[in-house]
């Protein structure tokens, strides 16, 4: 009988929980006018990249400038009144004390008048500070570095602080983030790793085919959604060429371990049956046998075998169907199982596997 046969392989073997998740930016800033104007000046161009305290907008300062003036002006005028008021309590002080030419209501009086001079003194000083606060206001600089979107608001259009709607929208880019699901079974796993270590996080395209960006594990949500079963974890990516956009879906593939120098042959050579699993090995008279074996995990298209297996043996990956104890075969060599790497092994978005085979990655993950 025609068979496809595959070598066994000692090798390292990556353990990988899947899961479904969206690119989310770190910060998102909604750009508004804090003073109401004439916009005068646009000093971006859309898709720009900016850094935090570059110029973005400009609002005709002139209006401001004359109410600081105005401000100035008053504290002028007050400040010479406090000047005289002090004198007169001064001397009338004194002549209170040296003769008592002045009484003591006359010396209270003028000491009442001192401070409230005082106090409007004070208050034309804050009128400045805000006047100057609002002059600040007109020119509007970036909170934080990222992309800028579309322009918003075209430049000669009147401006308010009470407007709802933005001017333009800044969104970081580096690092970003990406929030996704994981089933709550598999939680412990994830802590336990967390503990030894930080685990490295990867983001595949939607058709989980191509490896967009590789990063690692931030945190885990404080609580489990009880509506699904799964709880959310935030990975952070450095995203040095933009190759993630915020509100992007990706899959995510969170690297657990790798085991070192594991038995691996590829996933189509194992067999179920009623006493367990089981693989048909290839004699070097080309009969094969039925070896029971142990599985360790599955991942993808590859799978570790724990015992009942040893490198370097030939088994059955296609063709299995008509086989038993002996049968003769005419075997044909499939792409080895080494051919597949870490990172393609589970590009498919196939769950990982117990010992006992059963699933033991994410129903969340994968497509």
């Amino acid at each position: 009988m025609p068979v496809t046969v595959a070598k066994a392989l000692k090798q390292d073997m990556p353990v990988y929980l899947n899961g479904l998740g969206s690119v989310t930016a770190f910060n998102t800033v909604s750009i508004k006018s804090r003073v109401d104007g004439q916009l005068v000046q646009v000093a971006f161009k859309e898709g720009q990249h900016v850094n935090k305290g570059d110029l973005l907008a400009v609002i005709d300062p002139r209006p401001y400038q004359v109410q600081l003036e105005q401000a100035e002006a008053q504290l002028s005028r007050d400040q010479a009144q406090l000047r005289d008021a002090k004198l007169n309590y001064d001397r009338f002080k004194g002549l209170l004390q040296a003769s008592g030419a002045m009484s003591q209501q006359q010396v209270d009086t003028q000491l009442a008048t001192v401070n409230q001079l005082d106090g409007t003194v004070r208050n034309d000083q804050a009128t400045i500070d805000n006047a100057k606060l609002q002059l600040v206001y007109c020119r509007i600089t970036a909170p934080v570095s990222g992309r800028i979107g579309l322009r918003l608001v075209d430049q000669g259009n009147m401006v308010h602080a009470s407007d709802t709607n933005a001017m333009l929208v800044i969104t970081q880019m580096q690092p970003i983030a990406v929030i996704f699901t994981l089933p709550e079974d598999q939680l412990p796993e994830v802590i336990q790793h967390m503990h030894q270590g930080t685990l490295i996080a990867q983001a595949y395209s939607r058709d989980d085919q191509t490896k967009l960006e590789t990063g690692k594990l931030l945190t885990v949500d404080n609580q489990i959604d009880q509506t699904t079963g799964t709880v959310r974890l935030k990975a952070v990516f450095d995203n040095k060429n933009e190759t993630l956009w915020p509100n992007q879906f990706v899959n995510t593939h969170l690297l657990l371990e790798t085991r070192k120098n594991a038995t691996v042959v590829p996933a189509a050579a194992i067999q179920r049956g009623q006493q367990g699993n089981y693989v048909f090995t290839l004699k070097p008279d080309n009969t094969v046998e039925v070896r029971p074996v142990t599985i360790a995990i599955t991942q993808g298209n590859l799978t570790a075998i724990a015992s009942g297996l040893s490198p370097d043996e030939t088994v059955v990956t296609d063709g299995q169907d008509k086989l038993k104890e002996g049968s003769k075969v005419e075997p044909r060599m499939a792409g080895r199982a080494g051919n597949h790497s870490q990172e393609s092994s589970t590009a498919n978005g196939e769950p990982s596997s117990t010992g006992d085979g059963t699933s033991g990655s994410s129903g969340t993950g994968g497509r």
